[in-house]
This record gives structure tokens, sequence and C-alpha cells, in this order.
């Protein structure tokens, strides 16, 4: 897999003096900024004016990656924000997911070949997937013509999908997490509460910034939410700071492996439609 991340200086740098984030340059040449505002879990099927409102203030405070879907019950707020917050629609990378695509592997097959004809049209950019375990994409794998870009599915360090994230990087497809801090939210206490609070500690910043960097420092797109600007600021004042180490990585990795934990989110998703995605 091709990455665009920085050192953590020129980070600081590329974030705090131009207000980007790094990016991740997907195979089919686009680049996905790696860190994403969602439009999921806490803004499920918000009001119009509220997710608009919360949309704009993404973009406003540098978050360019917006993740939507017909699913969240939102997208015309998440619209309304993108035109009222006056930002060229060229500097944002707006994803969407298209739901109904259970059933046969032909069927299945037949739904890539039309997501394929969309980004031939240039009415999408990039094309992947959503929820997708290995086996899912193999069955597209036969008859694509174009190799998803992205699949992003419930990812943190209790729900680690075995050798999947090896299989993307094996077929040159990126991997975006989303619920990247269950491991610090919903899934306390766990067998890292200990390991977050120590490394929030040495590096001098918070648990979500340890939490969101262990998938940065994985070439792993993470996709995040909160209502608070002042938190969307700290992750943009933070993250630039510092980088975990190899062993760091792995120590989280290992230990994250003694518990399982998988959110209300991924379940419902995969009993009703796995998705494909969509960014332009």
């Amino acid at each position: 897999m091709t990455s665009a991340t920085p050192t953590p200086d020129s980070m600081s740098e590329q974030w705090g003096k131009m207000g980007l984030i790094p990016s991740l340059k997907l195979n089919d040449g686009n680049e996905i900024p790696m860190i994403s505002y969602g439009f999921g879990t806490a803004n499920f099927a918000g009001k119009h004016d509220d997710i608009s409102r919360r949309a704009v203030m993404a973009i406003q405070n540098g978050y360019y990656h917006l993740d939507g879907a017909e699913a969240y019950f939102n997208e015309t707020g998440v619209g309304a924000g993108i035109k009222a917050s006056g930002m060229s629609r060229e500097k944002l990378f707006v994803v969407t997911k298209v739901v109904g695509t259970k059933g046969s592997p032909e069927e299945l097959q037949r739904i890539w070949a039309e997501m394929e004809a969309i980004k031939a049209s240039g009415k999408a950019r990039s094309i992947g997937v959503s929820n997708f375990e290995q086996p899912d994409i193999e069955v597209i794998l036969q008859t694509a013509k174009i190799i998803p870009a992205i699949n992003q599915i419930e990812y943190n360090p209790y729900f680690q999908h075995g050798n999947l994230i090896k299989f993307l990087r094996e077929k040159n497809i990126a991997f975006a997490a989303f619920s990247p801090l269950a491991a610090i939210t919903t899934a306390r206490p766990g067998p890292l509460d200990d390991t977050y609070t120590e490394l929030a500690k040495k590096y001098g910043v918070t648990e979500s910034d340890i939490a969101l960097r262990w998938c940065i420092d994985q070439d792993i797109v993470a996709v995040t939410t909160s209502h608070s600007q002042q938190r969307l600021q700290g992750y943009l004042r933070n993250l630039p700071k510092f980088k975990l180490t190899g062993d760091e990585i792995e120590l989280i990795s290992e230990i994250g492996k003694k518990k399982l934990h998988k959110g209300i989110t991924e379940s419902y998703m995969r009993t009703h439609y796995a998705s494909q995605t969509s960014s332009s």
C-alpha cells in the first residue's frame, strides 16, 4: 500500500500551519484524508439543522473528509452543511454508502459492476466497500474490472478481524476504521485501560489521541465524530505532536486480543446489508 503519511515533524507543520490532515494514497491515485468526520453513530438520524451545523463545524475546523451513508438518514443535512460552509467542493472528500447489497455472489458481483459504471461516469472519484470480510471481497474480485479502493469496517484493538488487514494490503486495498475509540468508550472496562492511561501520560495527550494514532500509525483511516468543536480542535492540535513506536502499536494490538467487543453498528449493518461506498 502506498502511503502519504508524513513524519511527526512534517505533520505538525502540515496540520498546524496549513490546516490539513495528512492523506493516504488509494490504489486509484486519489488521496483520502486520514481522519474523517463521521455522520453515523452520534449523528444517526439527526435533525436536519443539527446535522447541517455539524457539517459546517467539521469543515471549518479542517475536517474535509466527511463520512455519510444512505442508512444514516441525514444526508440532506450533510449536503446543506457542505453548501453553507462555502468550501470549494473540490477540496472535500465526501463518502456515501448505498444499501441493499445483500444477496448471492452473482448479485454482489452485479452490484459491483454498477459501482464501476458510476466511477466510469465521473459521478464518483473512488469506489469501495464497507463491512466486507475477506470472502465478500474475494467474490467481487472474481469479476471486478476495478479493485475496491477501500474497505471501511468497525476496527479497534478489541475487534481486529484476524488477518483481514493483511489480506487487504496484499490486494492493495486501503482500510478505514469506524468506532476506533471503542476501547476507551463503549468497551470499558478492559485490559487496555492502563496502557492507554500510561501512553497518554507519556505523550501529554488524551487517550482518544492514542487510540486515533494507533490507527493512523498503521496507515488506517480513522472515522470519528464529536459534537464538540473543542474536541475536534484538540485532535488536530495533539495528533501531530507524537507518533507511537512500533513496540507500542504491537503492545496495544496484543493486549487488545484478550477481549472481543463488537459494537451494535457493525452487527446491524452486516445483518441488514453490506455496503458499497463511493467517494467524490
